[in-house]
């Protein structure tokens, strides 16, 4: 039975790059950062409050990907339609603050929702991410129901 998920991964041009931001932006920590005897890069980053956790930050291209699955990635991604996930946060117009200071760009102010407060932002290379300040109805399908229109399922 899955428990949880410990790996995620986000696409970028430039994984040193990418380390750097995660790291001085976002306060992450490095977890792991090894070549692979395919000359496959295993780097992973993840927030402090969670050590569980890895942001596998991955360049696409050989041995995962061909030329043109890597130019077809890196094409969706500058073109900014590439939603990463969702960070959760205490304290979002905190941690909006917080980032914004360290040049973190934010595509939208954190605002009130029916699950919590939301703010959106984006790292350089066009990759989204939602901030998120839950609270208890975000995990109620009752109140969530009651909240948003509920999508046809057929």
């Amino acid at each position: 039975m899955i428990t949880k998920l410990g790996v995620a991964s986000v696409f970028v041009p430039d994984a040193d790059e990418a380390k750097a931001w995660f790291i001085e932006k976002l306060g992450f920590e490095e977890r792991f950062d090894v070549r692979m005897e395919n000359g496959f890069r295993w780097l992973t980053v993840g927030p402090p409050a969670d050590p569980m956790f890895q942001l596998n930050i991955a360049v696409p291209g050989p041995p995962m990907h061909d030329e043109e699955t890597a130019a077809t990635i890196l094409s969706l991604m500058a073109k900014g339609v590439l939603g990463v996930g969702a960070w959760n946060t205490d304290d979002c117009r905190k941690t909006f603050e917080e980032y914004s200071a360290r040049g973190v760009e934010f595509l939208q102010e954190p605002a009130d929702r029916p699950y919590g407060v939301e703010a959106m932002f984006r790292d350089p290379w066009g990759n989204w991410y939602s901030l998120n300040e839950t609270n208890f109805d975000a995990f109620d399908s009752g109140a969530m129901g009651k909240a948003f229109e509920a999508g046809d399922a057929d």
